[in-house]
């Protein structure tokens, strides 16, 4: 596959942006979280995965609704009763895929994105287009996410706080400048710890109906469509060769991803140290390392040997 920037025009008519690094013939696909995000976190992918002795090629792209790909008219109740469903996200995904011509290929996902890879991973018409699957930083219950949240913030922030933002949460009151303070402090502590400025904009670039219709406010608040995503039964369904990693220091607890690899068949649990929810940029030289270690074992049929 050539190197660079394609757009994809899907069969739906919209348009998505997609960009290809780094050679060899090793193919990795690379979801971004949100829903709504953009996958700048996977920019250097194939460099890093240079860096431990892979030649990988590298795909991102923008999701429907995110920042170069188009955004469809959400206000329109019969487009957004179209768009935002799990199935629409995984049907496109596999249009990509078979639009760039990807096939036996490593799919990672981030956050959403892991989300994303869980689905696809566990149809057994999709998955068998897969050499190798890799969730970064996303529980199979939303629950386990929810739990973990509060347990966060009581640890993180005084008492009074703590209440303050259950209160706002009641009465559906984000947009006040005390909470949103109460936000940055979590997000520096859990999600983005480091905060490179290679992966801000001058300008927000989420796209927030999409965020706001599974998400909810933030990322410590679960009000949409997520709310009742359970997926933990569907585990089993996954039978290509699976890594879940999660940072140390994040918003996704560790536990459940441990409890996660023991419930797919063929999986391992890792785990970077010093590392939020964005933990291939925390700590890249771990992260990675994990990851070219997963890919080459798989290549080489020693992964879990």
């Amino acid at each position: 596959m050539r190197t660079g920037t394609k757009i994809i025009t899907l069969d739906n008519g919209y348009h998505l942006w997609t960009h290809t690094s780094g050679h060899g013939h090793i193919h990795l696909l690379a979801l971004h979280g949100g829903p709504g995000g953009t996958p700048e976190y996977w920019e250097n992918a194939a460099q890093e995965l240079k860096k431990q002795g892979l030649d990988v090629q590298v795909t991102m792209y923008d999701q429907l609704g995110s920042w170069y790909s188009d955004t469809p008219d959400l206000s329109n109740p019969k487009i957004a009763k179209r768009v935002l469903t799990y199935k629409y996200f995984i049907d496109e995904l596999d249009e990509v895929r078979r639009k760039l011509g990807l096939d036996n290929f490593y799919l990672i996902g981030q956050s959403w994105g892991g989300l994303m890879v869980q689905e696809y991973a566990a149809d057994p018409k999709l998955q068998k287009h897969l050499k190798g699957a890799i969730i970064s930083s996303m529980v199979s219950d939303i629950d386990d996410y929810t739990k973990h949240l509060n347990q966060i913030r009581e640890h993180a922030l005084p008492a009074d706080d703590v209440a303050y933002m259950k209160k706002c949460e009641k009465e559906n009151n984000y947009d006040n400048a005390r909470y949103q303070k109460c936000v940055d402090v979590l997000n520096r502590g859990w999600i983005d710890r480091t905060y490179p400025p290679a992966i801000h904009h001058l300008v927000d670039i989420n796209n927030e109906d999409i965020y706001h219709a599974f998400q909810g406010d933030n990322e410590f608040v679960v009000t949409g469509k997520l709310k009742s995503w359970h997926f933990t039964k569907h585990l089993k369904d996954i039978h290509v060769p699976t890594l879940v990693t999660f940072g140390q220091h994040e918003s996704m607890p560790i536990s459940a991803g441990k409890k996660m690899a023991k419930l797919i068949p063929n999986a391992k649990f890792v785990s970077t140290p010093h590392g939020g929810h964005h933990h291939m940029i925390d700590n890249a030289p771990v992260y990675y390392k994990h990851l070219a270690d997963f890919i080459r074992q798989v290549e080489n049929g020693t992964f879990n040997k």
